[in-house]
């Protein structure tokens, strides 16, 4: 129900260079021409993003909680329903002209009242077992009456949905005499033509209702007999066996549905519709909206349809970073500067992957390779990517080409590099500006798996180190809580002075840990790693080759 879109996208709790490299390589699709792309984020921003945001008068990319296929993504717009009332010959009617199997029966509200199932209504009506069924018909006089198209020339209870047996009076006077013997009139539907001594035969026993075939013509005085008997009289123009056919079709349509029905909310997952249709007989499930209306119905053939949204991922390439139920759509690109993870599609899809400082220099380098010029605001957005991930040129990960275009977005942004790097770090260095110390933590915070091992290390860049010694014992309680309840086997926060150019390391693991860390430690759960700016290029490769040489 909803057009296709692509969402360029970072990882979860993201920063400045997975959010400016997302809008920037957004804003090159676009030029590129490709259709409906547009940038979002996967977790709230960190003051530092906040601030260039303000800074460059850019809008907040929307927010993507999860991308899961949801049921609104491959059902259709129009749906065909049948009122309660109808007859059964008309559920077939619109079985047949649009090619369904499944059917909502709803009340004038459009409420739904059940599902009928062609293969169902086929195997009750159309391939009876026994005569009882063949003469079986549920129905009202009222709704015989509309699938007839009959005249009542006389009804009694019209409304009244009853159990009937029909009949059809095409015999002599005494053979119908010995039919009769031993059944209840008050159930019978008889069918005839202009058989008087039928039709007299009939009133006379009282059956609850009698047809008259091809329009002919009624005795007054049967008639009148009829309304003392309590027997409706309809005429209608269909010929006998034509009759017969239609009064077992006559069936309202709510009378043939139970109270118990498959249902999904237009906003319920894929993979719920998935499961419900998987291990239920039933094919097909009733979609409702969020006023419990009938939207649509939903058969397997739904679960093969093309779901709208698909994704480019930027500054990362592991599904345990992506935005949850990337594994669920399709990913078309991945744009990223990290080491590869675990990932795996269907298709072949564009990969970038170059060891440059920033996300945002490789998106930069591809506006270069495209031959198209970034505009004042865009490059502004590349440029503050490549100087907040590059620690504005000092982290150990800088290359000679983040230089170099760190130098062309500075004269196309009309940014002073060096100053806009040193307001971009101010902006975002107090710690106690954050909510709370536990956002802190979680801002900018990575998980990572080392054979067994998960370890989880987030990263926060001040201009002094003082309010960290501050706020140390408070951040190590909320360092030990995310560790507990994430189940990791080691959580960490590297704090870097990005005037000092050092860091320190203030993690929680086990006993071994400070045998095995192999950095200067300075006091309890914390070490001093000097010169360590970059988690990714200095900080993960140390840990992952620790915990893999403790096996």
């Amino acid at each position: 129900m909803n057009r296709d879109i692509t969402y360029v996208i970072g990882h979860k709790n993201p920063d400045t260079d997975s959010v400016c490299s997302a809008m920037a390589y957004a804003r090159l699709r676009q030029e590129q021409g490709m259709a409906n792309v547009q940038p979002a984020r996967a977790g709230n921003i960190n003051r530092q993003t906040e601030f260039v945001l303000e800074q460059l008068s850019m809008p907040l990319p929307p927010l993507l909680t999860d991308v899961h296929p949801r049921v609104r993504d491959v059902v259709g717009e129009q749906v065909i329903t049948i009122d309660q009332n109808a007859p059964l010959s008309r559920a077939l009617e619109l079985f047949h002209s649009h090619s369904i199997r499944v059917l909502p029966v709803i009340d004038s509200d459009r409420r739904p009242l059940g599902l009928l199932f062609l293969k169902k209504v086929s195997e009750r009506f159309l391939v009876p077992s026994r005569e009882e069924e063949l003469r079986r018909v549920l129905a009202s006089p009222a709704s015989i009456t509309k699938c007839l198209k009959a005249t009542p020339l006389h009804e009694l209870e019209g409304d009244t949905v009853e159990e009937f047996a029909l009949y059809v009076g095409a015999m002599a006077s005494e053979t119908f005499d010995q039919k009769m013997e031993g059944l209840d009139p008050r159930r019978m539907i008889l069918i005839t033509g202009d058989r008087e001594n039928i039709q007299r035969q009939a009133v006379e026993l009282g059956v609850r209702v009698l047809i008259v075939t091809g329009s002919l013509p009624v005795d007054p005085e049967i008639l009148r007999r009829g309304r003392e008997k309590g027997v409706t009289v309809l005429s209608t123009p269909f010929d006998t066996a034509t009759s017969a056919w239609l009064t077992r079709l006559s069936t309202p349509v709510g009378a043939l549905v139970g109270d118990a029905y498959p249902s999904v909310g237009l906003g319920e997952r894929l993979d719920d519709l998935r499961l419900k249709l998987l291990h239920s007989k039933d094919p097909g499930v009733i979609v409702l909206d969020s006023d419990g209306r009938v939207a649509a119905v939903a058969t397997k053939s739904n679960l093969l349809a093309p779901t709208p949204v698909k994704l480019i991922l930027v500054d990362h390439n592991e599904l345990s970073q992506a935005v949850p139920g990337a594994d669920k759509v399709e990913i078309l690109e991945v744009i990223d500067h990290h080491r590869l993870g675990n990932f795996h599609t269907d298709h072949p899809i564009r990969f970038i992957n170059q060891p440059l400082g920033s996300t945002c220099s490789v998106v930069a380098s591809l506006y270069r390779q495209a031959g198209l010029t970034p505009d004042r605001t865009t490059a502004g957005l590349m440029l503050a990517g490549l100087l907040s991930d590059t620690v504005i040129l000092k982290s150990p990960t800088t290359t000679a080409a983040d230089r170099d275009l760190a130098l062309w977005l500075e004269g196309l942004s009309g940014l002073d590099l060096q100053d806009f790097g040193r307001r971009i770090f101010g902006a975002g260095s107090a710690l106690a500006a954050y909510p709370s110390l536990r956002e802190m933590i979680v801002a900018d915070f990575k998980e990572y798996q080392s054979g067994e091992r998960r370890f989880g290390v987030g990263q926060v860049e001040v201009v002094s180190f003082h309010e960290f010694h501050a706020l140390k014992d408070e951040i190590a309680t909320a360092l030990a809580d995310l560790r507990r309840e994430r189940r990791l086997d080691t959580a960490g926060l590297l704090v870097t002075d990005i005037v000092q150019e050092t860091s320190l390391f203030l993690v929680l693991g086990g006993k071994e840990l400070p045998y095995v860390i192999g950095y200067p430690q300075v006091e309890e759960n914390l070490y001093q790693l000097n010169g360590v700016l970059s988690r990714k290029k200095q900080l993960v490769p140390h840990l992952l080759k620790i915990f893999k040489d403790e096996k």
